[in-house]
Order: structure tokens, then sequence, then C-alpha cells
């Protein structure tokens, strides 16, 4: 592939991504994901020099062999992300067919979500000082992903006028743009009330933003601050496992079913579009069981 044809497929690409985040309204970590396989899999045409209307099946069986290391679920993702670059570029007319449209990425069995049993969750939400801005902060932060379910994205982009306290629901806005309301329970709403009242203003510092939580800075919080609080009170907690927002989620939505909630309450609570995806917890709590009977049972 000459440098021009190269800097044509990079252009294709970036192309491919800008319909996923404006026509198809993709999360910033979905496109992240895309992106990276994509340059991944410029790279690889680049260096054999294939250009893409060259590109055969065979090449993808190469390419393929290339990704030796990633993850079984990584490598599907990857195949999911040249096939959809694929189909792209006949329907913009770059190319008269796909070459990798009969393709189908290798099936990957779904993990059991990570999650925190009760007394975890206790002790991680007890844990930051309530004596300073931050600790009360994010304790109002863990208290929310927890009881209401939140993604990370989802909690970091919150603003002021999402929370309302006196009918005890969060509007939130989630994967795609769209918006669901969740129920918080009194203990997040209170822990919420405590910190918009008396300590948002310490971070605010005469500027202007609706953003709910804010670093010291009065800029909105971002995830990655998210994940190393998380960390830092798993920490103190005495949790040793890596823990992250989405285990709150995983916790919330496994304790929910746990105690006899109807699953598609839950289904509804964490915004997913597919069932399918919040019947993965229904695996949580006899697996959970079995742990317990073992370890506890005088006869396991």
């Amino acid at each position: 592939m000459t440098a021009g044809r190269h800097r044509d497929g990079d252009a294709l690409v970036d192309a491919f991504l800008m319909e996923l985040r404006t026509g198809r309204r993709f999360s910033p970590n979905t496109l992240e994901a895309y992106g990276s396989d994509l340059r991944r899999f410029s790279g690889f045409l680049h260096a054999r020099s294939i250009p893409l209307e060259e590109f055969r099946r065979t090449h993808l069986l190469q390419f393929l062999t290339s990704l030796r290391g990633l993850s079984s679920r990584s490598i599907a993702r990857q195949v999911s992300s040249v096939r959809s670059f694929f189909k792209f570029l006949v329907r913009e007319g770059v190319l008269p067919a796909s070459p990798v449209s009969e393709v189908r990425a290798p099936s990957v069995g779904r993990p059991l979500p990570k999650y925190l049993t009760v007394t975890e969750v206790e002790s991680l939400l007890s844990a930051p000082d309530r004596g300073t801005p931050e600790g009360m902060r994010d304790r109002a932060m863990l208290l929310l992903l927890y009881a209401a379910g939140l993604r990370a994205s989802e909690l970091v982009s919150l603003r002021m006028e999402n929370v309302d306290a006196n009918a005890g629901f969060l509007r939130v806005l989630g994967k795609g743009g769209k918006e669901r309301v969740v129920p918080v329970a009194e203990a997040a709403l209170a822990a919420l009330r405590e910190y918009q009242e008396d300590w948002r203003p310490r971070f605010l510092k005469k500027k202007a933003t609706n953003a709910l939580f804010l670093s010291r800075l009065g800029r909105p919080v971002t995830r990655q601050t998210l994940w190393s609080r998380i960390a830092r009170w798993a920490r103190a907690a005495g949790i040793r496992a890596r823990i992250s927002p989405h285990t709150l989620r995983h916790s919330f939505a496994g304790h929910l079913l746990a105690g006899g909630a109807d699953l598609r309450a839950v289904q509804v609570m964490l915004g997913h579009a597919d069932i399918s995806t919040t019947q993965i917890y229904t695996h949580v709590t006899p697996e959970r069981l079995r742990e317990v009977h073992r370890k506890h049972h005088p006869r396991g």
C-alpha cells in the first residue's frame, strides 16, 4: 500500500468513527474500542502493503494470526469491528462488496459479573472520610453507584437538574442518548443532599457549572478520578479484590435479584436494551449460594 493509499485508509477509518459518533451516537468508550481495533487493522494492512480494495478473507486469517496474545473476547471484538468497517465502505460506495460479510466472530463465553457481598458493600460505603469535602463527595458517589446501578460515565455526567430528591429518583442519560428514570434509596438521597448543600459549594469556587460531582478545581469529576477514588476506599475497607464502578453496578443488580426483584424491573433500572444482558445476573445468586453453602455448612 502506498503512503497515499494508507492515508486514504486512515481517512476512511476516521469517517467511519465519525458516523458512529454522530449518526449512531456510540459512547466514548465504544468509540475508543472501535478506534483501537481499526488502527490495529490499518497498521496490519500498511505493514503488508495490502490495499483495502484487494483485501480478501485469506488476509483476514493472516490478520487474526497476528493477534496472538489477545484474549478470545478481544479477537471476537476485532472481527466485529472489521466487519462493521467493511459494511460502511460498501454503504459509502468505496467497495462493491464486503470480503468478510460471511465471517462470524468466534463465540466467547460471557463471564459472570464480579460483585461484592453485602458486608463488603457496607464496608466500602463506610470507608470515606466524612470530615473532608472529598470524603463526603466520594461517599455520595459510592452510595449513588450502588443505590442506582449507574455506569461510571452516567455518574460523572450527572447534572444538578437530573436529581429529584423529593420524588426520590434520578434522570440518567445512558447509552445511545437514552434517558431513564431510576429510583434511589433514602440513604443515598440523604448523602446526596448533604453533599449538594454543604460540600459542593466548596468545590464550586465561584465557577458556573451544573455538573453534580466536582473536583477540587471546580471541574466535573472524570471517570479516571472516579476509578482511583473507588480503588482508594476499597483498600481502606480491606477489600483485596480489584474493583471498579461497574463492580458496584453488578452488586446493585445481583443483590436486587437475590432479594426477589423482578428481572424486567432490574433491566429497566440498568438501562439494558436486551433482557438477555440482565439475565446474566440471575447466575450470580446460585453461584454465591453454593459458595456460602460450601464454606459454612457443617457437612459441606
